[in-house]
């Protein structure tokens, strides 16, 4: 019997740009960050969560293939906006916060029921819950007398 696989765990990533940066965005020629995660266990499953402010539930595509688990988010461009009245455009003379997409791969093994994952989005992080296999559970196994 070949013992199974229950674990999520980041892919190794190098980057790019800055360390935050996900590995295609030399490529690109666009920013894309690589958000930061949380991953926790439970007897039920894994549950990771992932700040990427900025972007919608529409704009969140999740795919899971063979043992890889993908996360990409689009966020849209920022552009000044006009105060009351103004009828020009402003001109932005500063800019410290970056603006781009996320990108994010983890590595998930056999006991994960990869048909059952969800994800939820709201204020800025990402949820995702991924159940164990049944065959992966902890149980109890009673000791039973003749």
């Amino acid at each position: 019997m070949t013992a199974q696989t229950t674990t999520i765990s980041p892919t190794a990533g190098t980057g790019c740009c800055t360390t935050e940066c996900a590995p295609d965005c030399c490529e690109t020629n666009e920013i894309v960050f690589r958000p930061a995660a949380d991953i926790t266990e439970s007897d039920q499953a894994f549950t990771v969560r992932l700040d990427i402010p900025g972007t919608s539930s529409e704009g969140i595509d999740i795919r899971v293939e063979g043992n890889q688990l993908s996360i990409n988010a689009k966020v849209a461009p920022r552009s000044p906006s006009n105060p009351p009245g103004s009828t020009s455009s402003p001109t932005p003379l500063h800019r410290e916060y970056g603006v781009g997409n996320y990108a994010r791969t983890f590595r998930v093994g056999e006991g994960i029921d990869a048909a059952e994952i969800g994800a939820k989005y709201q204020h800025g992080v990402l949820t995702l819950t991924l159940p164990k296999a049944d065959l992966a559970r902890a149980r109890k196994i009673d000791v039973r007398t003749n």
